[in-house]
């Protein structure tokens, strides 16, 4: 085997990589380069019989309209990589082939009077994007309209999924307190938050592996986030490469990072100095994972759609743990250590401003002010790590208020909130308790899977225009006229108000199922 030239990898042909075809020495080709998965795939998140089921293959089919193309560098140590793949070798059947999607249901005829009647099932026409008016209009049509193994991670909350539907139900604990004859001709949302301007107070945060939304995942992201007017925070776990994001920007456009701290520390640092030499204007640290929640449409999912007889011979026998594979696998690229002791090296890593993602209570904080951070984002990670845990809205008040008696100001530390934003009027509500803007990330996918970077533009303009008659009806002319004196958070913290049924809510939460229904 001779030395390839660029890398100093040895070149194999793609014979010699398919004598690793069994789950106890499993090759598997990604991008012309050849790894050792065998370890790998009994913690594949997606599960192992995407890894098995290609042993000795090359499944970059498989891998690229999910990943981005340097996440096994990310993933893997060096000696897992065992070198290039003479493309010349490569035959079409060490190939491996995407399976074929479903057709969808067509409507059955009805049945003649007398005979038996068979349940219609009819064949789901998306409806045009004029017909979208709120964002659970979006999330109706990604349902219908995703892969199920997609919808899955998107929709799926930690354990009972409490905290996932309470996000949006807390601000409903919110009411309004409007003020009168006030001049509100003219309505101006424009704002800013570190550095960035935007249109109204809202930014796109971060979230994992927008390839399965839609082809062009984050790369639609950036641009819809430009033709909005809004700042998009980059995810670490992206469908596509930095690069690829960052060239995908408008010449001007200001855009966020998020970034989860890797055990190898080198990475992380290498990773934000690429980060700032881009221009990037703030680096949001994600601190509430450090293990992964227990998610339960994303671990049923995978197994009804993904389970195979290699899988199933592995979990009979107990050598795969499926409930904790995704949390060993994340593991290998989020460290757990990570502490306070390590805000000093963050600081020192970065001009950038750096913030913490995940907040849940005032003394953290406090802490994270006194640290000489730039501020925080009060997150639960969208309801899918700690359930029962408050959402980030019912934690605002008591931040603020202990932020204030240390002395911080909003100018010197910004607070966000992302989780459960999905009206105009929720936005309202976040910048009166505090709120320098608030993050949404679930309805940027639904729109995207929806109708591409469009639907993500018509959605934020849909909020856009509510949030403007919140401001007309309330009172407040502008962003900063927004005060704690328009809302009452008499009963936010109070879990037991009895309130109207939400039927918006209703008609888009797909309730979780036990094995026995499914």
């Amino acid at each position: 085997m001779a030395a390839a030239a660029d890398s100093g990898l040895p070149t194999l042909s793609m014979d010699e990589v398919a004598k690793h075809n069994t789950k106890e020495d499993c090759w598997v080709v990604l991008y012309g380069k050849a790894y050792d998965l065998t370890k790998f795939g009994k913690v594949h998140p997606g599960g192992a019989a995407l890894i098995y089921d290609n042993a000795g293959k090359d499944a970059t089919a498989l891998f690229d309209p999910i990943h981005p193309k340097d996440i096994m560098d990310k993933l893997l140590k060096p000696s897992l990589t065992m070198g290039n793949v003479d493309p010349a070798t490569i035959k079409d059947e060490h190939i491996a082939k995407p399976p074929e999607k479903k057709a969808p249901a067509k409507k059955k005829p009805a049945a003649p009077k007398g005979e038996a009647v068979e349940l219609e099932v009819e064949e789901f026409v998306k409806p045009p994007l004029a017909a979208m008016l709120n964002t659970f209009d979006f999330e109706s049509v990604a349902r219908e309209t995703m892969e199920p193994q997609a919808w899955g991670y998107y929709s799926s909350g930690g354990d009972d999924e409490i905290t996932l539907r309470d996000n949006h139900m807390a601000f409903q604990r919110i009411t309004m307190r409007p003020r009168i004859l006030v001049n509100v001709r003219e309505i101006d949302m424009t704002t800013s938050f570190l550095g960035a301007p935007s249109s109204l107070p809202l930014y796109f945060t971060a979230t994992a592996l927008a390839k399965l939304a839609h082809p062009d995942g984050e790369v639609g992201i950036v641009r819809a986030a430009h033709k909005a007017g809004v700042p998009y925070m980059l995810p670490t776990l992206s469908s596509y490469t930095l690069d690829e994001m960052l060239a995908a920007r408008t010449p001007g456009q200001q855009l966020f990072a998020q970034l989860y701290v890797n055990p190898e520390r080198s990475r992380s640092e290498e990773y934000v100095k690429k980060l700032e030499e881009a221009g990037v204007k703030a680096l949001f640290v994600t601190v509430d994972a450090p293990q992964l929640g227990r998610r339960e449409k994303d671990m049923r999912n995978k197994f009804t759609q993904q389970g195979s007889d290699v899988q199933g011979d592995d979990e009979e026998s107990g050598e795969v743990d499926r409930s904790q594979g995704a949390t060993r696998a994340i593991s290998s690229y989020i460290d757990p250590g990570l502490c306070w002791d390590d805000v000093p090296w963050l600081k020192s890593i970065t001009k950038m401003k750096v913030l913490l993602k995940g907040v849940q209570c005032a003394e953290d904080a406090v802490m994270a002010y006194k640290a000489g951070l730039s501020g925080c984002v009060l997150s639960n990670h969208g309801g899918r790590q700690l359930d029962t845990c408050r959402s980030g809205i019912e934690v605002l008040p008591e931040v603020m208020e202990a932020l204030r008696e240390a002395g911080a100001t909003q100018e010197d530390f910004a607070v966000f909130v992302d989780g459960g934003i999905r009206r105009g009027a929720d936005i309202f509500k976040a910048v009166a308790l505090g709120a320098a803007g608030v993050g949404v990330g679930r309805p940027v996918l639904y729109s995207l899977a929806s109708y591409g970077d469009k639907g993500i533009v018509r959605m934020v303009h849909m909020l856009q225009d509510e949030l403007m008659m919140v401001m007309r009806l309330s009172g407040t002319p502008n962003v900063s006229s927004i005060t704690s004196q328009h809302v009452i958070t008499k009963n936010l913290s109070d879990h037991i108000v009895p309130l109207p049924a939400d039927n918006l809510v209703a008609g888009t939460y797909m309730p979780l199922m036990p094995a026995a229904r499914l």
